[in-house]
């Protein structure tokens, strides 16, 4: 399913792949204080995280399964 837009959140479930990306940029770029929304997310291409590194915004919901959340906090808070 990908990433759906809100007003001021972004809501990714499934699987988020690459081709969501330059969509993720584009929208945190006019968006700089939004909410990311990442619970629902069961994978996450490296290309949308390195998007969320470059953005530095904060997580408001990271993914419930607990590896993919390690991984997305690590990077983060890494970056």
């Amino acid at each position: 399913m990908g990433v759906a837009y809100k007003r001021n959140s972004a809501v990714f479930s499934d699987t988020v792949g690459a081709e969501e990306a330059e969509t993720l940029l584009e929208w945190l770029q006019k968006h700089p204080k939004g909410k990311l929304d990442l619970a629902a997310c069961t994978h996450l291409h490296a290309a949308n995280l390195q998007v969320l590194m470059a953005a530095r915004l904060a997580i408001h919901k990271y993914p419930t399964d607990e590896s993919l959340a390690a991984w997305v906090k690590t990077a983060l808070h890494t970056a």
